[in-house]
Order: C-alpha cells, then structure tokens, then sequence
C-alpha cells in the first residue's frame, strides 16, 4: 500500500474514533470514566467483524459477493457453517451470522435494540473465552466484551443505534494488510486520553515511541525466533508490541502482567491489533511483586517502564517472606516514616526482572537516573550484583523531560546475562528538542538521533562527550557507578610556547597590573578629596 493510502486510511481510523467519542459526549459520557470501555470495545467489535470477513473471503468468496451475504450465511445447516471453525484461521473471534454488523444494522429500529447490541457483544465473549479472555492469579476470566449501553442512563436504544450506525460505513479490511506501524499509530491515538493513572495502584505511565524503539533496537540487533519476551508492568503494551515488532510477531510469545484490570484490557486490545492472539491467554491482571502468576518460568526478554515510586506498605511482609528472599535478594525498601507514597518501587521491579531472565536473557528497564550512581541501599547493591554476576549491558541516560507526564529523569538500564566483556555507557541528555504538550514540556528525538543511540551501543563505539565502553573492573573501581560522565576523559586544552613568549607574556601583565594599580591610586586620592569637601560643607 502507498503511502498516500496509507495517511487516508489513517485519517479514516482517526475520524471513526472521533465520530464514536462524540457520539459518547451527546448521550453525557464524555471524559466519563467509561467512555473508554465503550470506545475500545465497540472499535474491537467493529474489527473483529471486518476480521472475520477478510478471512472468510479467502476460502469462500462467492458468499459475500452480494448485499444480502448475512441472509445466505444464516441459510447454510448448522453443519456446514461449524465447519468453517477448521477452515479459517484459528486466531481470529469465530462469529455466528447473529452476530455480524449487517444483522444489527438491520435489526436497529426494532424494540430493546440496546440490549440486542449487548447480548450480540456478550454472546461473542462467551463463544471465543477460551482464546480471548485475560486471566487473574486466581483463574478468574475475564471476558472480551462486557455490557456497555448499560453506562448509558436513558435513551439506551437511540444510544446503541448511534454508536452502529457510525460502524457501517467504515471497513478494516482495506488496512489488514498493515503492520506495526499503522496500527500502533491508530492505537495511541484511541487511547491518548485513557491511558493515564486513574488512581490505580500500579500508575501507568505512556512510554514514549523513541523510548520504546530504542530499547527493543538495542535488545534485538539481529534476528531471533521462537523466544519469549515478558512484561512484569505491562500498562497498554507500548514495549511489548515494539519488542515483538522488531522480533516478528510469529517469531515470539508475550507474557504479561499488570494489576490494572483497564491496562490489561487495553494490552489484549493491542495483541489483536498487532497479530498476537495467540499470547492473549498469557495476558494476567493481577499484583506483580506479590501475587507473580509466571514465578515459574524465565524469559528471553524482558521490557519494562515499571511505577517509580509509590505506597506498598501494605505489601511488605509478604514481599519478605522467605520465599521471597532469593527473588528480592537486595532488599525491600523500608516504609518511610512520612510520604509512604515515596517508596521505591521500581527496586523491586528491576530484582524481579532479574530473577526471571533465562540463562542468555536481556532486559531493558525505565529506572530513574539517580539509581545509576546511588553510593549505598538497595540500589547499590543491585548494581553490584549486575556487576559481580557480569550481567550487564549497558546504560542510556535519556534527555529530561522525555516522559511528559513526570520530571523525573530517566535512564535505560540494559542487562545481557551473556555479556562477559565490555559495557557500553551513553549520556543522551543533551540530545532531543523540547516542545510544549499541553501544559508540559517534553522533549522529542528525533529519528536520527534515536539510530545514534542505537548505532553507538550496538557497535559499543567511544564517542567524546556521549558514550564510554568500559570493563567490569573499571566500573568496581568507581564504585558501581553507571553514569557516563564520570568515565569521560577529561581534556585540557593548551597552546605550547617558549620560555621566551612565557617571560614577554608575564613582562607584559605585570605592567599592566603596575598602570592600573597607578590608576586605582589615583582615583582613590580623588575621591577622598571630593569626601573631604562635602564634609566642611
């Protein structure tokens, strides 16, 4: 597809979501706390239809070749239309004739039309549970769809038949076709207003695109297959779908967790957008640090954007039973007295992620810059074990203001269990330019500054000023540090001269020094005489 088609196709997507809020905003949901359950619900039936019928296409042309395509699908024997599970692919929602967007069209002036919508949704949840649900640590699923006129407080029906009307004029199946790159731009713009902290426990944070290519660039420089990657605080999946991008969607398997029951469903939401079905089953909602539904198995990758700080308190004796104790083998961090909200988080993240790599694992983890040089704690120790245990790749400090959404400054910490040898150290900060996004400022790279990055770590090139690749021994003689900078060589310009030039030089500032010594002498008699005759005024 060109490129032209491409930006269309784009500009349609972008005005079906637009169409959908404003069809929320009319009936008193806009910026509800559910209009994104609505949004990215009907937006996934809408696709999951076009989906099925791309598919359908392909082995039986003939039957949608006409209008009345719905009509002739619920006129085949029960027989011939089950037979159709084995004929189509198997990662795609199996729907029923009931179930197509036609048939509710059709059906829209009819009584109870809303409920008609919710039952038609719900129906589809329940026939595809096995492939689509998401799992709690307790074997809850968590269906696919969920009744969504009910959010609606009267006028249910006309609502119902807004959000179908704006659905049928609109068609996947020119954008099948598509890869990552379509389909994360349209899903960052469906959830750019939902995808913020609502108060969870676990806040979610947006990883900026740059970030998230970067990290993935860095983990993967050459082809891989049948790996799997993993997310211990998943949000939506940014990195995840950037990882298994640059891996190949057939190539791996993603596991997740995250305890916002809103992230994980907007994650199961990007794995059907990106050609991951087959991974929504590894999707689980539920506490990372305490409740870890994967304890049992390592991975080859691992990403994460992991919460910086915030209040676990309640958490901590489990997080340091003895079970615990080789997983957080740094440490919990103790509950401050004051601010308990303070608490470093992200700590036990990053040991988590250690814990869980496989023996030739990499990981790339979103740490706050002032873990990289912290002189003692649980912070130091973690580097140490990275460092004792020769596990450690490397370090990107990105520019400020990278996250619009936190002052924080940030590094990427990169871990490589086979890396024996040399560690590459970057200082981006004065990289990127700053632009206002809404009332923050944030700083945006630029392509080829996010390929520098990427280009000086891979080939773990010394550049003056922005990267330094050192051994392990150099990075125990400064005291576990990671930050670039202070493995920088520091240089003193000079021009050489004679002795000769030296003496004319010093020559010439001493009678310098001499005739404004004089000057200062003289002004100073000058000034006492100008006191002295006010005074006898």
């Amino acid at each position: 597809m060109t490129a032209s088609l491409t930006t269309q196709h784009i500009t349609k997507t972008k005005a079906l979501i637009d169409n959908l809020k404003a069809v929320c905003a009319n009936y008193g949901l806009g910026n509800d706390g559910n209009e994104f359950k609505i949004i990215t619900q009907i937006f996934l039936y809408k696709y999951l239809n076009d989906k099925f019928t791309f598919e359908l296409k392909k082995i039986h042309p003939e039957w949608l070749a006409e209008d009345g395509w719905v009509d002739h699908l619920q006129a085949l024997p029960d027989d011939d239309y089950k037979k159709l599970e084995f004929e189509i692919e198997s990662d795609i929602a199996f729907l029923k004739p009931h179930h197509f967007l036609p048939y509710l069209f059709q059906k829209q002036n009819e009584p109870d039309f809303a409920k008609t919508l919710d039952d038609t949704l719900l129906d589809i949840a329940v026939q595809n549970n096995e492939l689509f649900a998401v799992t709690t640590p307790d074997g809850v699923k968590v269906r696919l769809f969920e009744p969504i006129t009910e959010y609606v407080s009267s006028k249910r029906d006309a609502f119902a038949k807004a959000l179908i009307n704006k659905l049928i004029d609109f068609n996947f199946e020119d954008v099948m076709g598509e890869g990552f790159d379509f389909f994360s731009t349209i899903f960052e713009y469906l959830v750019k207003d939902y995808n913020n902290d609502a108060g969870g426990k676990y806040a979610e944070y947006y990883t900026p695109h740059a970030v998230a290519k970067i990290m993935a660039a860095i983990l993967v420089p050459q082809e891989v297959k049948n790996v799997t990657i993993f997310d211990p605080s998943a949000g939506s999946g940014t990195l995840l779908m950037n990882l298994a991008h640059a891996i190949g969607p057939d190539k791996c398997t993603v596991y997740s967790q995250d305890i916002s029951q809103k992230s994980s469903n907007l994650l199961r939401l990007n794995l059907v957008l990106n050609n991951l079905v087959h991974s929504i089953q590894n999707v689980i909602q539920g506490n990372t640090m305490t409740e870890p539904y994967h304890r049992n198995q390592k991975f080859d990758y691992i990403v994460s954007n992991p919460p910086f700080k915030l209040d676990f308190s309640d958490d901590v004796d489990t997080l340091k039973k003895k079970e615990n104790k080789q997983r957080f083998f740094a440490g919990v961090p103790n509950v401050p007295k004051k601010a308990k909200d303070k608490m470093a988080i992200y700590s036990m993240f990053l040991q988590h992620i250690m814990h869980t790599l496989s023996d030739k694992g990499k990981a790339a983890v979103v740490v706050p810059t002032g873990f990289i040089t912290a002189q003692s704690g649980i912070d130091k120790k973690i580097r140490q074990k990275l460092v004792e245990s020769k596990m450690l790749a490397g370090v990107v400090s990105m520019p400020s203001n990278i996250f619009a959404t936190t002052g924080t400054n940030v590094s990427i910490l990169f871990i490589d269990k086979t890396n024996t040898k040399e560690v590459v150290l970057i200082d981006a900060s004065n990289l990127g330019t700053k632009v206002k996004e809404g009332k923050n400022q944030k700083t945006v790279l630029q392509p080829e500054e996010e390929d520098q990055i990427i280009m000086t770590f891979n080939s773990k090139k010394g550049i003056d000023d922005f990267s330094v690749v050192v051994s392990y021994d150099e990075i125990k003689e400064k005291n576990y540090s990671l930050s670039a900078g202070q493995y920088f060589e520091v240089k003193i310009e000079y021009n050489p001269i004679s002795s000769e030039e030296f003496t004319s030089i010093i020559s010439d500032k001493r009678e310098k020094l001499k005739s404004l010594f004089t000057k200062s002498n003289d002004l100073g008699k000058k000034i006492t005489t100008i006191l002295n005759s006010i005074s006898n005024e």
